[in-house]
C-alpha cells in the first residue's frame, strides 16, 4: 500500500465510503532532465555543443518531458544550443533555459539575465530562488522582503512574456526545517506570480526520506500548484528522496542520466524512471515507452561524456544482472527471480554469468551452452579445474569472456590456431628525445612464413600493427577490428619489479565488444597473450558468422 501515491489512496478511500468501486488511472510523472546543466557540473564532465545536441535529441526520442539546456547568459555554447534547437525543435520534450531571479535593485525588465532567457527562445524557463532565510541574508545579502520581491517580479515578468515558468526553490528542505513560515512564503510568491510548478530542491543532498515525505505533504498545503522534487546524492539518498516526494504528492522529478552532477551527483533518472515504471504502482512515465531503452541511454551518455560505465549501477550497469557464485547461477537457471528483482530485458540489459575461482559447475555450464557442450560433465569439470588453476596464477575472466570462450574450445578440442608464432621482438630507441617503438613478428600462416616490421606508439601498438601486416592478406576481416582499451594490473606486488602482471585488452568490431586477458612476469609477454586471444576470437567469430 505504501507504493501507491497518497492522493490516489485518498480518492479510492473516499469512493469506497460512497459505495462504488473507484477507477484509478495512473498518475503521469513529469521527467525533467538536467544532465546538460547540473550534470555538466560534475567533475570530469565536459560536453561540447554537439554533445549537448545529441543527448537532447536522444532524450526527446525516449519521451522525456523536459530537457534543460543550460544558462544562456553563462557562455556562448549554451546560447548557441538554444539557437540550434529553435531552428530544429524537439518533437516531444520541452526545452528549458535555466536562470536566477532578477538582481537586487534592478527591475526584471532591465536585468541582462532576463533578456538572455527570453532571447534563448526556450518555451520553458526554470528560475532558481532562495528559500532559506540564512542564505537570503548571509549569502545573497538582501532582506527577506527583497528576496520575496525578486522571486515574484522575476516569475511574473517571464510569465508575462508568454513563457512557462518552473520555479526551483533552492535549499528548500534546509530552509523549511530552519524557518518553515518564510520558506512557505517564498514558494507562495512564485505560485502567485504564475509559476506552473514549484520544485523543492534538496540542494545539499543531506535530507532523509522521512523528512522529504513530511515536508512535501506540508508544502502541498501551502500552494495550489503542482510540486516537483530535485535531489542531490551527498547522503546516497537522492533516488530514495525523489521517490519519497513523489509518494507524498509531487508529480514532477528532476535529475540527471547516470546521476552525473556536482559533488556526489544528482538523482539518477535511470533508477527513478525504472522504479516508477517497474517497481511501483499508480505511476506513468515517458508516455509508457522508453523504459526498455534505459540501458542504451545510460551507456550512450557515458560514451558521449567519455566516462567509464559504472559497473554496479542499478538496473543498467554491466554487473546489475551478473552472477558469479555457483549457487546463485544454479538458482537463476531454475528461477531467474531467485536472484534478479526484474527481467533484465525490461530495461534493455542482459544477464551475465561470470567465471572465477568462486564459480561452480553451473557457471561453466551456462557459458558453455552456446557450444552445445553443457551435457559433457567431465569436460565441465576439466574446464572448472583449469579456471581455478589459472586464477591462482593471476588470471581473471570476468572482463575477458573472449579468453574464456577460447579456453572452452581448446578444452573441447574444437579450436585450431589460425597462425603460429615463430618469434617476436620489440625495441625502443630515442631519436632526438622522442621514443620510437618498433616490433618485428615472424608467423607461420597456412605454412607460409610471414616476417613483418611496424612502428607504434608503444610496444603493444607496434606488435598489433606488425601482426595485422602479417595477417591482412589472409584475414581481411581484421580490418574491422580495433583495440579500444588496455589495462595493466600488478598481481603480486610484494615481488617488486619481478611481480606478475595481468593485462586485459578490450577490442571492438562493427557489432561486438570483447575482452581478453594475459598474465606473465614480463608485461610484453602478458600483452602478447591477450592480443593473440583477441585476434583469434575475432577470426573464430567470423567463421561462425
Amino acid at each position: 500500500m505504501s507504493q501507491t501515491p497518497w492522493r490516489l489512496l485518498v480518492t479510492a478511500a473516499t469512493a469506497k465510503i460512497r459505495g462504488f468501486q473507484p477507477l484509478i488511472s495512473p498518475m503521469h510523472i513529469e521527467i525533467y532532465d538536467t544532465t546538460l546543466r547540473d550534470g555538466a557540473q560534475g567533475e570530469g564532465v565536459n560536453f561540447s555543443l554537439e554533445d549537448k545536441l545529441l543527448i537532447a535529441r536522444r532524450l526527446d526520442e525516449l519521451g522525456f518531458d523536459y530537457v534543460e539546456g543550460g544558462y544562456p547568459l553563462s557562455n556562448p555554447k549554451d546560447a548557441e544550443f538554444f539557437q540550434k534547437l529553435a531552428e530544429k525543435p524537439l518533437r516531444h520534450s520541452r526545452v528549458c533555459a535555466f536562470g536566477m531571479t532578477r538582481r537586487r535593485g534592478l527591475q526584471a525588465a532591465d536585468d541582462p539575465g532576463m533578456r538572455a532567457l527570453l532571447d534563448s527562445q526556450a518555451p520553458v524557463i526554470t528560475i532558481v530562488g532562495k528559500t532559506s532565510d540564512f542564505h537570503v541574508t548571509e549569502v545573497l545579502g538582501v532582506s527577506l522582503e527583497e528576496n520575496l520581491a525578486m522571486i515574484q517580479d522575476t516569475v511574473a515578468y517571464l510569465c508575462g512574456a508568454g513563457r512557462t515558468v518552473i520555479y526551483d526553490a533552492e535549499h528548500f528542505f534546509d530552509g523549511w526545517k530552519a524557518n518553515s513560515q518564510y520558506a512557505a512564503q517564498t514558494i507562495q510568491a512564485a505560485a502567485a506570480a504564475g509559476a506552473q510548478t514549484i520544485v523543492m530542491c534538496d540542494t545539499n543532498g543531506g535530507s532523509l526520506p522521512e523528512e522529504v515525505s513530511a515536508i512535501t505533504r506540508a508544502a502541498a498545503g501551502k500552494v495550489d500548484k503542482p510540486l516537483g522534487i530535485h535531489t542531490h546524492n551527498d547522503a546516497e539518498l537522492a533516488v530514495a528522496n525523489a521517490l519519497a516526494a513523489l509518494d507524498a504528492g509531487a508529480s514532477h522529478v528532476q535529475g540527471t542520466i547516470n546521476g552525473l552532477g556536482e559533488r556526489c551527483g544528482n538523482a539518477d533518472l535511470i533508477s527513478v524512471v525504472a522504479n516508477l515504471a517497474l517497481k511501483k504502482s499508480g505511476y506513468q512515465v515517458l508516455d509508457g515507452e522508453g523504459v526498455e531503452h534505459l540501458t542504451e541511454l545510460s551507456r550512450y551518455v557515458y560514451e558521449i561524456a567519455n566516462l567509464h560505465f559504472r559497473n554496479s549501477q542499478p538496473f543498467v550497469g554491466p554487473s546489475a544482472f551478473a552472477h558469479k557464485g555457483g549457487m546463485h547461477v544454479h538458482a537463476v537457471a531454475k528461477a531467474s527471480s531467485s536472484y534478479e528483482h526484474i527481467d533484465p530485458a525490461q530495461v534493455g540489459n542482459e544477464r551475465r554469468i561470470l567465471v572465477s575461482e568462486l564459480s561452480g559447475r553451473s557457471n561453466i555450464i551456462a557459458l558453455a551452452t552456446k557450444h552445445n557442450l553443457e551435457h559433457d560433465q567431465q569436460l565441465m569439470q576439466t574446464i572448472l579445474r583449469q579456471v581455478v588453476d589459472l586464477e591462482n596464477n593471476g588470471y581473471q575472466f570476468e572482463a575477458a569472456e573472449a579468453s574464456f570462450d577460447l579456453l572452452v574450445k581448446r578444452a573441447a578440442g574444437s579450436f585450431q590456431n589460425h597462425f603460429e608464432l615463430v618469434q617476436y621482438h620489440t625495441s625502443v630507441v630515442s631519436r632526438g628525445g622522442h621514443p620510437i617503438t618498433e616490433a618485428t613478428v615472424k608467423l607461420l600462416v597456412y605454412d607460409q612464413l610471414r616476417h613483418e616490421v611496424a612502428e607504434g606508439d608503444g610496444p603493444v601498438n607496434a606488435l598489433d600493427a606488425a601482426l595485422r601486416k602479417a595477417l591482412a592478406g589472409h584475414f581481411p576481416a581484421l580490418e574491422t577490428m580495433h583495440l579500444v582499451d588496455y589495462k595493466v594490473r600488478v598481481i603480486n606486488s610484494d615481488a617488486a619489479t619481478a611481480a606478475r602482471v595481468r593485462v586485459v585488452i578490450e577490442s571492438r568490431d562493427a557489432t561486438d565488444t570483447w575482452g581478453t586477458v594475459g598474465v606473465h612476469e614480463n608485461i610484453i609477454e602478458a600483452s602478447w597473450a591477450a592480443l593473440i586471444d583477441s585476434i583469434e576470437y575475432k577470426l573464430c567469430k567470423e567463421e561462425i558468422a
